[in-house]
């Protein structure tokens, strides 16, 4: 046997031993047996680049070559389903689709419901060609590097009968192992901890370095078949048939023939999901027969042939041992419980946010109380109730601190806020920090491959203390001992991009508070230059839509710091886009006082190019419909509630080709 065909047979032995490990449950070689072929086809790959196969085996190591994610539009659109929380509006939407397909019988498909990030997975010739997240549920962000490094997901299909070319979704998850041991990991390291799995997958799959997301072990369920030729007309059996071909399939899929019996499915798992390994949020159910999906439709947001029965939160009782305080990088100061340990939807829970003084209040919450605890959405711990009956004697009132836990600065409460703020923008290291992490956040500057570990360490090391500071960094000295050249070269290269920006992102960059992403762009658009805003009054700002007068002292309050001024005038000296580019400002007046709703999707923009073009024509976009509403633009599969609201207020229908007649 040559080299080429062991490369080959390597390959294919260790694709069916991931499958069986990691899909079966079932390996039939030990751990270092697998080691070692995957070492022997390492070494014969690298003896034979020309045989290089983005599917091999060898591929779900990762690496860290990986650039930003471009945006894939998906063939089908991936539409959210409608939720339900009782079994009233369960047996309701049994009804309606009963009375949809005209009485005729039909089989409900009943799948367990995971929380993680939904994904696409295209394969060609049974192999994996491109892997995309829902996104706004047009466009999503292509992760196929990424995806190939979770190893429940094959690579290359081993069975037959599967279509050329075909579609499946699923969730990627981490399961509750993995995430406890990560956090285990960052909390030793003294890094932010992940809220919950969901929040771990999804920042997991967006990394730029796939090694990453190879290490943390993610897994994946898949429950969706799409595609031109389908095996099947059931879902139930089109699902069988992936399973088959390598998918991991959840087990617990049942058909069901009446409402009883979905009842029955869901009454079930309510109690044994707790066992599972990865997190579950409720049920999903699906008429099961293709032919029957098609002939009951769609609304404008979700298929009426399927529907997500939501699990009631999971409460525990356990007790309150203290309230310690973290600050954000706005300066808000965020109270959480610190508790006894509690099992709470299959992880372990000691602290529970407590929002701010006036939830404390609202609760008479004291130390050394025994308090309910619940999971929202099944994931985020808060503390819901205080068992009165068992409050000690001695337990003292929760007293709200008066001074930041991080500078000692007195802590402030602005008119119309519920939380109570640092003050000290400027030295409090948490906000120092948090704006850093802001500041190059996707939205703002987009600098990739600065995350919060690696402004910690360089906030450590002293080689930033604002966000200026990161244009004076050089490789050199991000480079520490050497280890890191590429990686460092990576982030100088991204901050120097970053001066490309525009400048309605960097005036969201900044970080002023009470200035969220819409009013930075609404700031840019009307001042259009750093110079203008900086020297803008208050009637002034005001006079800008949204700009309410809590926003417009905070704005003006930021400027007349001098530290503050110091630092945006640094940014103006390295070249950053201090002024609205041409391309943002208005073209033509051809919408000029026309205030505009968009909604549908739409074939040849999306939704926020619409918006731009909009704007770049003088005309105004707004969220509801009412009597001020010029006309709306509308796409296909435009809301029925919508449709049915203008037609009351007399508002004007415009679709996308009529519209785009009107702006030439």
């Amino acid at each position: 046997m040559d080299e080429k065909q062991r490369i080959e047979q390597l390959r294919r032995e260790l694709h069916e031993h991931n499958h069986r490990y990691y899909v079966e449950n079932q390996p039939t070689i030990s751990d270092y047996d697998f080691d070692q072929l995957m070492n022997e086809l390492q070494q014969l790959e690298a003896r034979h680049p020309e045989l290089y196969d983005p599917n091999s085996p060898t591929q779900r190591v990762g690496s860290d070559l990986q650039t930003a994610f471009r945006q894939v539009a998906h063939k089908y659109p991936m539409l959210s389903l409608a939720n339900t929380y009782n079994e009233q509006d369960v047996r309701q939407w049994y009804d309606a689709v009963s009375r949809g397909l005209g009485g005729e019988p039909f089989e409900v498909c009943c799948e367990l419901k995971y929380d993680g990030l939904s994904i696409s997975l295209t394969y060609v010739d049974g192999r994996l060609v491109q892997a995309v997240t829902r996104g706004d549920g047009v466009r999503g962000d292509d992760v196929t590097q990424n995806v190939r490094t979770i190893r429940a997901i094959p690579l290359v299909l081993s069975a037959s009968g599967y279509p050329q070319t075909f579609e499946i979704r699923g969730e990627i998850l981490m399961p509750w192992a993995s995430f406890e041991r990560l956090n285990r990991e960052r909390e030793a390291a003294e890094e932010p901890l992940f809220a919950n799995p969901r929040n771990a997958a999804s920042g997991t799959l967006k990394s730029l370095d796939s090694r990453v997301v190879a290490s943390r072990q993610l897994d994946a369920y898949l429950y969706y078949l799409l595609g031109e030729d389908l095996p099947a007309d059931g879902h139930y059996e089109n699902l069988e048939c992936a399973r088959q071909w390598g998918f991991k399939i959840s087990q617990g899929m049942r058909k069901a023939k009446t409402v009883d019996e979905v009842f029955d499915f869901i009454n079930y798992w309510d109690q044994a999901r707790k066992n599972l390994p990865v997190a579950t949020d409720g049920i999903v159910l699906k008429v099961n027969t293709l032919r029957q999906q098609r002939a009951l439709g769609f609304t404008a947001k979700s298929p009426r042939w399927a529907i997500a029965y939501k699990f009631k939160a999971e409460r525990e009782q356990t007790r309150l041992l203290e309230v310690t305080y973290q600050v954000g990088r706005t300066g808000a100061v965020t109270p959480v419980a610190n508790m006894e340990a509690v099992q709470l939807a299959g992880t372990t829970v000691r602290r529970a946010t407590l929002n701010n003084e006036d939830f404390i209040r609202s609760l008479d919450l004291h130390i050394g109380d025994m308090v309910y605890v619940e999971k929202g959405g099944e994931i985020i711990p808060k503390i819901v109730g205080v068992n009165l009956d068992e409050r000690p004697i001695i337990a003292q009132p929760v007293a709200f601190i008066k001074r930041c836990p991080e500078c000692g600065m007195p802590l402030v409460r602005y008119e119309g806020e519920a939380a109570w703020y640092c003050p000290n923008d400027a030295g409090c290291p948490p906000q120092i920090k948090g704006r850093i992490e802001h500041f190059v956040s996707r939205k703002a500057m987009n600098i990739l491959g600065l995350g919060p570990e690696i402004i910690e360490d360089y906030y450590r090391r002293g080689l930033i203390k604002n966000v200026a500071d990161l244009y004076d960094i050089d490789v050199q000295q991000i480079n520490g001992d050497g280890s890191r050249d590429r990686s460092a070269q990576n982030i100088v290269r991204a901050i120097e991009k970053s001066k490309e920006v525009p400048f309605e992102r960097v005036v969201f960059a900044l970080g002023i508070r009470f200035v969220g992403e819409t009013s930075a762009r609404l700031l840019a658009r009307h001042f259009k230059s750093m110079d203008a805003l900086m020297n803008a009054g208050l009637e002034e700002l005001q006079e800008v839509e949204g700009i309410g007068e809590v926003m417009a002292k905070s704005i003006i309050s930021y400027f007349h710091n001098e530290q503050n001024r110091q630092i945006v005038e640094r940014l103006r000296g390295y070249g950053l886009q201090f002024s609205l580019t041409s391309h943002l400002l208005p073209l033509t007046s051809k919408l000029a006082g026309l205030s505009i709703v968009i909604s549908g999707v739409f074939a040849h923009h999306s939704r926020d190019e619409y918006k731009l073009i909009i704007e770049q024509n003088g005309g105004k976009n707004v969220g509801s419909i009412s009597g001020k509403t010029s006309f709306i633009l509308a796409g296909d599969n435009m809301g029925p509630s919508k449709l049915e609201k203008a037609q009351k207020l007399g508002v004007r229908i415009v679709n996308e080709d009529e519209f785009l007649k009107m702006i030439e």
